[in-house]
């Protein structure tokens, strides 16, 4: 099998249906255009199953949920499911209140998901570990190796589990990410744009654990890239390098520049 890139990306311009959150909707779509893709935000329950199948990749972000997006969550993961669409899922602070903690729990009970995408503290509080999660920011003193693999095992999908150093894992391999930037947290909707452009890359695919890695090593490239080019401007010229750079990068950067690693299994 040969994992997605992000020539795979342009070259087949995957659909990917994003349920999100309002914070973010305009930089998601700005970011798959940029890489390649073509984004679709629709969110309303009469339509959501018809558009899902239509798409090459479903997105749930729960940033900014409510009950009325919730249902149409689950009614589309569910359609996606059913159609053999892949669904990434972004559990956006969960931990923080236990309504997004169980609302998390909900769609991953209810709905096959391909790729799990948060931060360690969010992970760690969908197993019900001890973490430390204020807004949509979480830390855990766990590995985030072990945190991943058991993510992956616990529900049944290929865990992402992001940070200083990413991990991911589908209960057996790990692969470890060490590519980005820490600018790339000052820009609101980075860790957001993140969870479309695993989708993309799955989406494009047939080896989602690879693909998940490669899109990490991708998107960390292009925030490495850009900071190099907008440091002295300040992060407003960061935001429009970062951009720039998902829509030239190469996949002889991403090449050149990837640090991708396997881990032995826990």
């Amino acid at each position: 099998m040969i994992a997605s890139n992000i020539e795979n990306v342009r070259r087949k311009k995957p659909l990917i249906h994003c349920i999100t959150n309002v914070v973010v909707t305009n930089f998601t779509a700005n970011g798959l255009l940029a890489i390649g893709a073509s984004p679709v935000m629709a969110y309303a329950k009469e339509e959501v199953k018809d558009m899902v199948r239509m798409a090459d990749a479903l997105l749930l972000n729960i940033g900014t949920p409510d009950q009325m997006l919730v249902e149409a969550m689950i009614l589309a993961g569910k359609a996606a499911n059913k159609a053999g669409v892949p669904v990434v899922f972004d559990p956006v602070g969960a931990g923080a209140t236990p309504y997004r903690t169980g609302i998390s729990k909900r769609i991953l009970d209810e709905v096959n998901i391909t790729v799990l995408r948060g931060n360690s503290g969010e992970i760690a509080s969908l197993l019900g570990e001890t973490a430390d999660v204020r807004g949509v920011d979480g830390t855990t003193a766990l590995d985030p190796a072990a945190l991943a693999q058991k993510a992956a095992r616990a529900f049944s999908t290929v865990a992402a589990v992001t940070g200083e150093v990413d991990v991911v894992s589908d209960g057996n391999r790990i692969k470890m990410v060490q590519n980005g930037h820490p600018w790339m947290a000052k820009v609101v909707g980075t860790g957001c744009l993140l969870g479309a452009v695993i989708s993309a890359f799955v989406a494009v695919g047939d080896n989602v654990i690879n693909d998940a890695a490669n899109a990490l090593a991708t998107y960390g490239v292009v925030g490495e890239i850009a900071y190099e080019s907008s440091s002295a401007k300040g992060i407003g010229s960061f935001q429009e390098a970062f951009l720039n750079g998902l829509s030239t990068v190469s996949d002889a950067d991403v090449k050149k520049m990837a640090k991708i690693s396997s881990v032995e299994p826990r």
